[in-house]
C-alpha cells in the first residue's frame, strides 16, 4: 500500500512538472529561441571572430634580381603585406600546385597596392631573370609586385635554410633534383612574420601552400594584416 502511494506521489510530480515545463519549451520552439541558447552563441562567436596572429619575429632581410632584371630588396616591401616561398621553374613536384595556389592568392588582392609576393629561386643556375620572366608571363602573372627573384646560389640557401628556416636543398636522387618544403611565409607591413594558431593554440609559424585549408587560412590572414 505504502509503495502504490510513493507511485501516486511521484506521478503527481511528474505530471505537475510536464503542465508547468512543456507550454514553456513549445512556446520556445515556436519562437526559435530553443537554438539561442548562451552555449549555443558562445560557439558561433567563436567560430565567427577573427583569429589573432601571432608575431613570430623580423623577416630575413634579402637582396635580389626580379624577372625584370632589376634589383629588389626587402626595401621594396615596406609597408606591404607579402606572401614569400621559395620554388624553381622546372620543378616537376610540388610547384605547379604551388604556382597555382599562389595566383589564387594573387587575384584575391589583385590591385590593392599594399600585397605583394615573392617567389624565390632554389635554381638560380637555370632560373634567370629571363627565365623567370617567361615562367611569370606563362603563369598568368598581372601583379606589379608579385616579384620573382634569383641572385647566388649560396646566399639564397642561406636565405631559405638559416633566415627563413624553410628548407631547401639539392638532391640528385630526388625527381628534379632540388628538394625544399611547400610552405607560404606571411610578412606584415612591418616586415614581421605573422601566423595564426593551430587547434591545439600553437603557431603554425607557415601556411600549406599545397593544401586548400592552407590557402583559404592565409587569404584570411593577409586580409586581416591589411586592416593593420
Amino acid at each position: 500500500m505504502l509503495k502504490n502511494k510513493s507511485y501516486i506521489g511521484i506521478s503527481f510530480i511528474i505530471l505537475l512538472f510536464g503542465i508547468y515545463a512543456v507550454p514553456k519549451i513549445i512556446s520556445r520552439i515556436s519562437n526559435g529561441e530553443i537554438v539561442k541558447g548562451d552555449r549555443l552563441d558562445n560557439v558561433k562567436n567563436s567560430q565567427s571572430a577573427e583569429p589573432k596572429l601571432m608575431k613570430i619575429g623580423p623577416a630575413a632581410k634579402f637582396k635580389l634580381t626580379d624577372q625584370n632584371n632589376v634589383e629588389i630588396t626587402n626595401a621594396n616591401y615596406s609597408g606591404k603585406v607579402y606572401v614569400l616561398e621559395f620554388f624553381f621553374t622546372s620543378c616537376p613536384t610540388i610547384c605547379p600546385k604551388m604556382n597555382k595556389n599562389m595566383l589564387l592568392i594573387q587575384n584575391k588582392f589583385f590591385g590593392n597596392p599594399n600585397f605583394g609576393i615573392a617567389s624565390i629561386t632554389i635554381d638560380p643556375e637555370h632560373d634567370t631573370s629571363k627565365a623567370l620572366k617567361e615562367h611569370a608571363d606563362l603563369l598568368g602573372v598581372t601583379s606589379a609586385n608579385w616579384h620573382f627573384l634569383t641572385g647566388d646560389k649560396k646566399y639564397i640557401y642561406d636565405l631559405a635554410n638559416k633566415g627563413f628556416n624553410l628548407y631547401a636543398g639539392e638532391n640528385s636522387k630526388v625527381n628534379g633534383g632540388f628538394e625544399h618544403s611547400g610552405l607560404f611565409a606571411l610578412i606584415d607591413k612591418n616586415g614581421d612574420i605573422r601566423c595564426r594558431r593551430d587547434e591545439y593554440g600553437n603557431p603554425i609559424l607557415y601556411y600549406d601552400g599545397l593544401e586548400k585549408k592552407g590557402v583559404r587560412d592565409i587569404q584570411q590572414d593577409i586580409a586581416i594584416l591589411l586592416k593593420e
